[in-house]
């Protein structure tokens, strides 16, 4: 378990998960019995290539995050395509999963001091005033 935990925190976990649940989403609700869904042409090949690639974008995040800015920039930019092509973007929930995914790992520093709780700096603070 700690293992995971290691491989986990060495890179944007979170971020590149979302974007995959995010594509797959989308996919199933192309593939669902639904009258809403219409497919023409380019745009039924659109609809499940978008995804696709939404997919593979949060497995390379997760598999290389040295290159996590290229990989989330066109994450949130097939997220964004998949409004027009794909069913709302999986009915606005996969477009959500995937927009977060690749903010999140846009975001991400991988060698950043982690954050001090607050009431851990007050007693520093107080002693630092009175002496």
């Amino acid at each position: 378990m700690s293992r995971f935990r290691e491989w986990r925190g060495h890179r944007p976990f979170a971020g590149g998960l979302l974007l995959v649940l995010g594509g797959a989403e989308i996919l199933v609700t192309m593939k669902a019995p639904l009258p809403v869904i219409l497919k023409i042409g380019m745009q039924g090949l659109a609809g499940y290539l978008l995804p696709s690639l939404m997919i593979v974008c949060g497995a390379l995040i997760l598999f290389n995050p040295a290159q996590r800015l290229f990989y989330s920039i066109l994450g949130i930019m097939l997220s964004l395509g998949t409004w027009l092509t794909s069913n709302i973007g999986g009915f606005v929930v996969g477009l959500l999963l995937g927009a977060v995914g690749s903010t999140l790992t846009f975001g991400w520093l991988p060698d950043q001091e982690p954050r001090r709780k607050r009431s851990a700096e007050r007693p520093e603070k107080h002693a630092a005033e009175l002496g």
